[in-house]
């Protein structure tokens, strides 16, 4: 019996071992994912506002290099090191680059329009700025895929829409509103929500890998960006930049980039570890992490309403998460039953007597 129970207590402590090791690495995920996005927003502004260089385009054409230079280096340590370090092979192929051509395209204009919306309106009005994503998703899959939404989710749009009016108003009423960033924060958040649609069209192509078509989506954006670079005037603004040669400006510039390249790496390495629920309620939670730390950063002071606009964004999306994460387990459920049935039909045919 002394034996039994010693038995039973190792076992005890093992489980609660392994649930204190799980618990310690989806912490150490999340505040790692909030650590990389919330440096990576920072950054980003912090490079996008530098008075001496005003050139977006060609700080966005900078970070898509970065990345496909580490995607090549991925790959070498993946080679060297089969064992630790796993990475898809990044050899390019034109036919591949055509095929994802289209989401480039949205691609540049998703993150050429998310840094211009953060250039224009700062890190505290950011999240509101671009905030109609959800929104765009669902007018998008209506128009493109023919998909409907439900009341409830619908509900939560109409929420996040009240949510941006309010936060617009209130920076208006505030003397800090500028046009040009929410104008380029709806064409961000547009675009973030065709390239969700397009991703999905152009997967096969890459073999469903993420980190190819993140490899081909980056080399054909640093094609297309080079035209544009030139055509908007900002290959003279580099050419009479003063910082040209400095070493500490290309540091910043190329930790932009690396901060760029991670957010994708842990974003997916935080759904591994929780879900892709937990991980919208913890980008959520982080977004809101990053608004208070912009507005105390600034030493900025904003009214009850700005902060309800931020409050009624936030939860709106994390309700419409919940209520498409709910909608998609009744229709997983419902599949299993309905192909049970299909199985049963065929059976009381051969018996109708029974």
């Amino acid at each position: 019996m002394a034996l039994s129970g010693s038995e039973t207590m190792d076992h005890d402590g093992r489980e609660e071992e392994a649930f204190l090791f799980r618990a310690v690495r989806i912490a150490a995920v999340v505040a790692l994912y909030w650590f990389i996005s919330i440096t990576m927003v920072f950054l980003n502004n912090y490079l996008l506002d530098n008075q001496d260089l005003d050139a977006p385009l060609f700080v966005t054409f900078y970070q898509c290099v970065v990345t496909v230079g580490l995607c090549w280096l991925m790959r070498l340590v993946s080679s060297m090191c089969p064992g630790t370090v796993n990475f898809p092979s990044v050899k390019f192929d034109m036919k591949t680059s055509r095929e994802v051509l289209p989401l480039s395209i949205v691609f540049i204009g998703m993150i050429t329009f998310n840094n211009l919306c953060l250039k224009y309106v700062g890190v505290a009005f950011y999240t509101v700025g671009r905030s109609l994503s959800t929104v765009f998703n669902v007018l998008l899959s209506y128009v493109i895929l023919k998909q409907t939404t439900s009341l409830q989710a619908l509900t939560c749009c109409g929420i996040i829409l009240g949510g941006f009016w309010l936060g617009v108003d209130q920076e208006g009423l505030a003397g800090s509103l500028s046009w040009t960033g929410v104008f380029f924060g709806v064409l961000a958040s547009a675009c973030v929500s065709l390239n969700a649609i397009y991703t999905k069209k152009v997967m096969p192509a890459v073999d469903g890998s993420i980190w190819k078509l993140s490899y081909y989506n980056n080399i054909n954006a640093c094609i297309l960006f080079l035209p544009l670079i030139f055509m908007f005037g900002e290959a003279g603004k580099i050419a009479n930049f003063t910082h040209l040669t400095d070493l500490g400006f290309w540091g910043v510039m190329t930790l932009g980039g690396v901060f760029g390249f991670a957010i994708g790496y842990v974003t997916g390495l935080q759904i591994k570890f929780t879900s892709p629920l937990t991980h919208n309620v913890s980008g959520t939670a982080k977004a809101c992490a990053q608004t208070v730390i912009a507005v105390v950063y600034n030493s900025s002071s904003k009214s009850l309403l700005w902060w309800t606009s931020n409050l009624m964004v936030l939860g709106g999306s994390s309700a419409y998460t919940w209520v498409k994460s709910r909608e998609m387990k009744k229709t997983v459920s419902k599949v299993p039953q309905d192909s049970a049935n299909e199985k049963l039909l065929p059976k009381e045919k051969e018996n109708p007597g029974v």
